[in-house]
């Protein structure tokens, strides 16, 4: 599948909403809360700005997004790669990773938090990706797991 990722501008937080929201309902309601679900126009305005994001589409149809954080140095955490329902398990995901790891080339070290008992993600990212799960803990009411992938 051919993806295109475009750079999100606050105009575009409408739309990451309702990519975030799709992709993230299921977990709002397993957990009770979710800290990517639910958010404001104006607090996706916020994130925007905080954090560069990209909205992943195929063809026309906006499908998900990915965010990363640079925090100097090489150092790069991963704070959202979501792929709306519909769209899961066909790939898109590791090659939106992929994209990732070509647009910050310089990177050193990844990390990122997920659910614990989230298997398809621990398998994503741990056997599509190469990372490993560096420590748990909890946040909130949710176990979490920390994973990191160095070079």
């Amino acid at each position: 599948m051919k993806l295109r990722f475009i750079n999100a501008e606050k105009n575009d937080a409408d739309l990451l909403i309702d990519i975030y929201d799709a992709a993230f309902y299921d977990d709002y309601v397993k957990y009770g809360e979710c800290p990517a679900y639910g958010k404001t126009r104006g607090e996706m305005e916020a994130l925007i700005e905080k954090s560069p994001k990209q909205i992943i589409f195929s063809e026309d149809n906006s499908i998900g997004a990915i965010s990363v954080v640079d925090r100097g140095d090489g150092e790069y955490y991963l704070d959202c790669l979501c792929i709306i329902p519909e769209y899961q398990g066909k790939g898109i995901g590791t090659q939106a990773f992929h994209y990732m790891l070509d647009l910050y080339n310089d990177w050193k070290k990844i990390t990122l938090v997920t659910p614990a008992d989230k298997e398809e993600n621990i398998k994503f990212y741990t056997l599509k990706c190469g990372f490993k799960v560096d420590s748990t803990e909890m946040d909130g009411n949710v176990k979490v797991s920390h994973f990191l992938l160095e070079r």
